[in-house]
């Protein structure tokens, strides 16, 4: 089992990871970093802390955790900052959150206590249901990403950071359609931001923007437009810096992307897809205002597309809608105060087999969002990071296992890969790669 130098350098130092939102995710993700950094708690579903990858073969086979093939920052040089537009600390937002019960927080008090949110760059125009104070006296985009980079440098400083995170694990966003006469050049971007263009430059941009140019990498962890436009390519390429999105893949998208090869490998037939989900957290709340619906209503369809695809099986695919070109795909997101963050998403699969012959599938998924999203943060925050201490920089495809709708270049025809299996493959290969190994398994 040959292993070539490994390039990527050591992760040295305090990792600064600064969370863009302290609501229930955020806090759930910090909380659990803190009490397994205790001993009291147990990282549960996390690739990095549990996921053991093969490197070699035959008889030089291996498994090995992700921190014996490549370097990944220790938990306990982990430090937490966030902005927010409510001014609550972390162990207040926890608690207000009610997704971990004050058993699970208690222990780490003191340390979620000094988490105190900057003020959030935010224009209420975005998330209409939001309605916080804590928020930045900006009068132009521009001003914005000057105060971001600010709030940055200023964290990574006083905190004796050797490197800087940022993750967005805000709300969903208002739809920004993407113009090419405002994202696809960095200099263009740019323009808009400073003439404040505030129709097509989301707060989100702002925080990216800020982000790449004081070299931290960026992961958006909603279903907004913000990096996923050929301008914040542009610009990770001249600050060599990783960015990742976007939105987690948590719960009924976890369960499409994994169950969908299910379909596509037994050669079986659909007809349509019914997805529909209930939640009551502060997320719900935002995405009733049909504007913000649209962001998440886009990154929830794209997924089936590229498994299971009508142009290659018209047989099976090609069947569903009123033009008989492809099956029905609907998804509908419902708000519903009383669930609060346990999320409950319901998948009404009609498939079809030998001669025609109907069958349906049912998958009720009684799940707790932020709790399935806090190790895909950790994961994300820890592979960027290595990401970028080992040379790497752009869109990172290889963490497309961990989202939604992941990044890809539309504008050269690229597809997204959504098919779980096959992201795997890319995430293992990658970290092979970073290792020094050979990146030996191929993606059909």
């Amino acid at each position: 089992m040959e292993q070539k130098k490994n390039s990527v350098k050591p992760a040295e130092g305090k990792l600064g990871i600064l969370v863009v939102g302290n609501g229930a995710v955020a806090t759930t993700f910090m909380t659990g970093v803190l009490m397994t950094r205790k001993g009291l708690g147990k990282p549960v579903g996390s690739m990095t802390q549990y996921d053991k990858i093969r490197i070699g073969k035959g008889a030089d086979k291996k498994y090995l955790p992700y921190k014996d093939i490549v370097p990944i920052a220790d938990l306990n040089d982990i430090v937490f900052g966030c902005w927010d537009v409510y001014p609550q600390n972390a162990y207040q937002s926890a608690m207000y959150a009610e997704v971990l019960k004050e058993k699970d927080i208690e222990p780490v008090r003191d340390e979620l206590e000094k988490i105190v949110p900057m003020k959030a760059a935010f224009d209420k125009n975005y998330a209409k249901r939001l309605d916080g104070d804590n928020v930045k006296d900006c009068k132009t985009r521009w001003e914005m990403v000057e105060a971001l980079k600010k709030d940055i440098s200023d964290f990574k400083q006083k905190n004796g950071c050797a490197r800087i995170v940022v993750l967005w694990a805000a709300s969903t966003e208002i739809y920004v359609p993407v113009d090419e006469k405002v994202h696809y050049k960095l200099s263009d971007l740019e323009a808009a931001m400073k003439a404040d263009d505030r129709e097509h430059i989301a707060p989100s941009m702002c925080y990216a923007y800020a982000a790449l140019t004081e070299g931290a990498p960026f992961i958006m962890g909603a279903p907004n437009t913000t990096v996923d436009i050929p301008a914040m390519w542009e610009l990770a390429e001249k600050t060599k810096m990783p960015i990742a999105g976007k939105d987690f893949k948590t719960g009924q998208t976890l369960v499409k992307s994994g169950f969908a090869p299910i379909i596509g490998t037994r050669c079986l037939g659909l007809s349509g897809w019914f997805s529909t989900n209930i939640l009551g957290n502060r997320d719900g709340l935002v995405l009733d205002e049909p504007a913000n619906f649209r962001t998440k209503e886009v990154s929830k369809l794209s997924t089936l597309e590229t498994i299971l695809k009508p142009d290659v099986q018209p047989d099976l695919y090609g069947h569903g809608n009123d033009e008989d070109t492809q099956y029905y795909h609907k998804v509908r997101i419902n708000y519903y105060p009383p669930r609060n963050d346990n999320k409950e998403g319901w998948d009404n699969i009609d498939i079809f087999g030998w001669l025609g012959y109907p069958m349906q599938i049912k998958i009720n998924f009684l799940c707790r969002d932020s709790i399935l999203a806090a190790p895909l943060c950790l994961d994300l925050c820890l592979l960027s990071d290595l990401a970028a201490r080992a040379g790497r920089y752009g869109t990172q495809r290889f963490l497309s296992f961990f989202l939604k709708s992941p990044m890809h270049d539309y504008t050269q025809g690229e597809e997204a890969v959504n098919n779980l299996y096959q992201q795997y493959t890319m995430l293992k290969n990658a970290i092979r790669e970073m290792g020094g190994y050979e990146a030996d398994e191929e993606i059909d």
